[in-house]
């Protein structure tokens, strides 16, 4: 279960720094996330996806904010309170800070990345709690490709990408940085799909992913996510697969889209 935020933002996970034409601050995107348990699938969580505008003293940033928390009932089985933010440049996405504060049963890290992109570089900062309460830091300075984004910041830029010039079967790697460590995600496109939603019938991208080196998402087109074939390229719907079971998010609303 502890991997189960990470699958679904993995989910949908690529990098580009292509100009943005998307996202706007104000958005705000809420799922309900199921999990299979004893053969049927049982809304346990809500996650939600929202965009805002901070102003710095040298700049205005976009916050990209990710949230995830069981429904009360459930918290007593397995209590999750998640938090995935990146600021990032408005025009290109590009992340300058995330910060990544996760409580999934009683398993508690906090993980801050501070970006170098001219030295290619990331200032990380690891902060881990034991049952009683102690907690401890770690500090790094971690070496990233050209291209490196976090969680968040690639989860949005996706939005961006030409999808519609794809051609069924074509795929692509991209990286993120996770836990300190470069991670490929390999994302290949299916077509397109028309699927009945809480928002509507959409017209839909149909993407399937897998992670490279790692069994965190199980199977070969086990792992889909449904992108809304317009200009917001809203994602709609999430099927995923990991070792400890599977699942499902779908979405309830959208609001304060950019188009």
């Amino acid at each position: 279960m502890k991997s189960f935020v990470f699958a679904f933002i993995a989910l949908i996970s690529l990098n580009n720094f292509a100009q943005n034409k998307t996202i706007a601050a104000g958005e705000k995107l809420t799922y309900t996330a199921s999990y299979n348990m004893s053969g049927l699938l049982t809304d346990i969580a809500q996650v939600k996806m929202e965009t805002s505008e901070v102003k710095t003293t040298k700049s205005t940033l976009l916050r990209l904010k990710c949230t995830a928390a069981t429904y009360k009932k459930w918290d007593n089985f397995f209590k999750i309170r998640d938090l995935y933010e990146s600021y990032v440049n408005p025009k290109t996405l590009t992340p300058y800070l995330y910060k990544r504060d996760i409580s999934e049963g009683g398993y508690y890290k906090f993980m801050q990345y501070k970006y170098n992109h001219k030295a290619k570089l990331v200032k990380s900062l690891k902060r881990k709690k034991n049952k009683e309460g102690k907690t401890w830091d770690e500090n790094k300075n971690v070496k990233i490709g050209a291209s490196t984004k976090d969680l968040v910041s690639t989860l949005y830029s996706i939005r961006n990408m030409d999808i519609h010039k794809a051609s069924p079967g074509d795929q692509q790697n991209f990286t993120i940085l996770f836990d300190n460590k470069e991670t490929i995600v390999t994302v290949k496109y299916i077509g397109k799909e028309t699927i009945s939603t809480k928002i509507g019938s959409k017209e839909c991208y149909k993407l399937a992913l897998s992670i490279k080196g790692s069994d965190l998402l199980k199977g070969n087109n086990n792992n889909l996510l449904w992108l809304t074939a317009d200009t917001n390229k809203i994602p709609v719907y999430v099927k995923f697969k990991i070792p400890v079971g599977n699942g499902e998010l779908k979405i309830i609303s959208a609001t304060g889209l950019k188009n």
